[in-house]
């Protein structure tokens, strides 16, 4: 069981709870009374998600942004966030960032625990919220004729990152990353599918028209980037930025500014075509 996906397809058989959704979404939604609750967790590793001696106020944004971004992706409206911290970084300028965070989002800290222990840093957050429609949107649901759309550029983290790494540039992208929640909200009720692009933009949407059973048609010169356009190929696969990728049936007025830059089709032998022809390549990034 060496992938990422082999272990999750192991922890399905535990996952049998309908607001599970057979782990194949970025949250779990779980029905109480009259309320339906949005719960998502994701943890961060030193040298992995953030490097080694980066400014722990951003890593704290960072944490807190990723989690509130999965909510965004299902139209909820942030309750709080429990955090699982591992002492071994500057604690005092994570607990600047924390209180910045979610002093920005205005999203309270619930609680949390923390330990210690060697080795890099590993930090975790729960972040809870309350759906603001029904049925929450779901990485299922795409329908044959749908427009595939993309809140805003990608690509932007991957030259923050690069910037970061230099020690000069504008590395914001990547260490303060933004989660939609606005625009989540006033999507959810008109779309069919939805999620926050974190792995990267082809591999986040072939895991989207899987879960759909479709195929989705990339034109790749739509897709607006924040990377300069000799590195295209690149920026549709990096990851870590955050914006809103769904499919709406044709002739949506959408809410918020977006992007189209594909459709649905019925299921092919790929998930994606891009410019008419399967991607080659890995499509993003992978935990293992």
């Amino acid at each position: 069981m060496s992938t990422e996906a082999a272990f999750v397809e192991a922890l399905r058989a535990l996952a049998t709870h309908p607001a599970a959704r057979g782990l194949a979404d970025d949250c779990a939604v779980l029905d109480i009374g009259d309320e339906t609750l949005v719960l998502t967790h994701d943890a961060m590793a030193e040298g992995v998600h953030f490097l080694p001696g980066q400014d722990a106020a951003d890593v704290a944004w960072k944490l807190v942004a990723t989690n509130l971004s999965d909510l965004a992706a299902k139209g909820a409206e942030p309750l709080g966030v429990l955090l699982g911290y591992r002492f071994g970084g500057d604690d005092t300028r994570f607990v600047e960032g924390l209180r910045e965070v979610l002093d920005h989002y205005h999203v309270p800290l619930l609680g949390g625990d923390t330990i210690g222990g060697p080795g890099s840093q590993v930090l975790g957050l729960t972040a809870l919220g309350r759906a603001t429609c029904r049925p929450v949107p779901a990485r299922s649901g795409a329908r044959v004729g749908d427009g595939l759309w993309l809140t805003g550029p990608v690509g932007g983290a991957m030259i923050g990152f690069e910037a970061l790494q230099a020690g000069h540039g504008d590395s914001a992208a990547y260490r303060r990353p933004a989660a939609l929640l606005a625009q989540g909200q006033a999507l959810a009720p008109l779309v069919t599918a939805m999620m926050d692009v974190s792995d990267g933009l082809l591999l986040d949407a072939a895991r989207m028209a899987d879960a759909s059973a479709m195929t989705f048609t990339i034109d790749a010169q739509a897709v607006p980037i924040a990377a300069p356009e000799a590195r295209r190929g690149e920026a549709l696969r990096w990851g870590d930025d955050y914006q809103l990728l769904f499919t709406a049936p044709a002739g949506t007025a959408l809410p918020v500014p977006a992007h189209r830059i594909g459709e649905v089709t019925a299921r092919r032998d790929t998930a994606l075509l891009i410019d008419g022809a399967p991607p080659s390549g890995s499509l993003g990034y992978q935990h293992s």
